[in-house]
């Protein structure tokens, strides 16, 4: 569970609770110089007892200054919490999601460590993963390298998002930008009130665009979860013709998933791959909101209709 304070900055306000305290007791303190100046003490020891009248904080919860302090000091709190957009998210259990898959086009993807090379063994994995997904689960796919592309938005059309797998080539366009793909399907997911789950499948290297920090920053905004995919072997592979060998990025990976509550998934094979996908689609688990900003308000309010209440009743004072 997590607390979430969609504005912070109202948080500042806080400093004025103690500031309410002291102001309070200095009100206090003067208006019990007045009352010894101007009262008559035999008709004040016959309404209350006199070690009341000289303390005025004894008896915590007796005695009507704490009692008010109290009302008051927690309708402020409750307050401030409230305009800074206090959010509670936990994790809930659903099997209702939108899936979007954002597969990696970049040239290492044509590294020959899977047959023929990791960007088809990815292809057949994820028209498996949508073969496996629940029905009425919607699925998009993003294709990436050093720019996105939106291949398929969310659709139940099963036929047409495998389709658009199929027809995934590798990218002209140099580069891998994990921070943009990330930042273009979780746009992709809002809107929708299901669990949004981004399945990212790369090798892991991403080196120009937008930082991986930016893209994880802005998933966590939008309560999207990243499962991360690593496609590559311990060795890496070549690519054709070439000695240049491309590795495996497993800490960018472990820190995307890690950072928005997902999951990372190596994937040293074929099999791997494709167990790798049929385990997200089967998850049961989405990040779940629980907004106390009504709830702050209400409470606050009843507060001080308390406070009105006692103010105007049984701790009324008499002039």
């Amino acid at each position: 569970m997590e607390i979430v304070f969609n504005n912070p900055h109202f948080l500042w306000f806080l400093l004025a609770v103690p500031l309410l305290i002291i102001v309070h007791y200095l009100t206090l303190k003067y208006g019990k110089q007045e009352a010894l100046r101007f009262s008559n003490f035999e008709a004040i020891s016959r309404v209350v007892k006199e070690h009341v009248s000289e303390n005025p904080t004894f008896g915590f919860f007796k005695n009507k200054n704490v009692g008010l302090l109290i009302l008051r000091v927690s309708a402020l709190t409750l307050l401030i919490f409230a305009v800074s957009g206090t959010v509670i998210w936990y994790h809930g259990e659903t099997t209702d999601f939108d899936f979007m898959l954002a597969i990696d086009t970049s040239s290492s993807m044509l590294a020959d460590d899977f047959s023929p090379n990791r960007l088809e063994a990815t292809k057949v994995a994820a028209s498996l993963f949508i073969d496996n997904l629940a029905p009425k689960s919607r699925a998009g796919i993003v294709a990436f390298s050093g720019t996105s592309f939106v291949e398929e938005k969310l659709s139940e059309d099963m036929e047409l998002l495998k389709q658009g797998i199929k027809e995934i080539t590798a990218s002209k366009i140099g580069g891998t930008d994990l921070g943009n793909a990330i930042i273009t399907s979780s746009n992709l997911l809002i809107g929708g009130d299901k669990g949004k789950v981004i399945v990212l499948l790369t090798d892991g290297q991403s080196n120009v665009g937008v930082s991986v920090g930016e893209g994880i920053s802005y998933a966590n905004e939008e309560n999207v979860i990243v499962y991360t995919i690593g496609v590559g072997t311990e060795e890496g592979g070549r690519f054709r013709d070439t000695d240049v060998v491309s590795k495996l990025d497993e800490p960018t990976l472990k820190r995307i998933a890690k950072s928005t509550g997902g999951g990372y998934f190596r994937a040293g094979n074929e099999e791997e791959l494709i167990k790798a996908y049929k385990d997200i689609a089967g998850l049961n688990v989405r990040k779940v909101s629980l907004n106390l900003i009504p709830v702050f308000m209400i409470i606050a309010l009843v507060l001080l209709i308390l406070e009105g209440i006692l103010v105007n009743t049984k701790y009324r004072v008499v002039g």
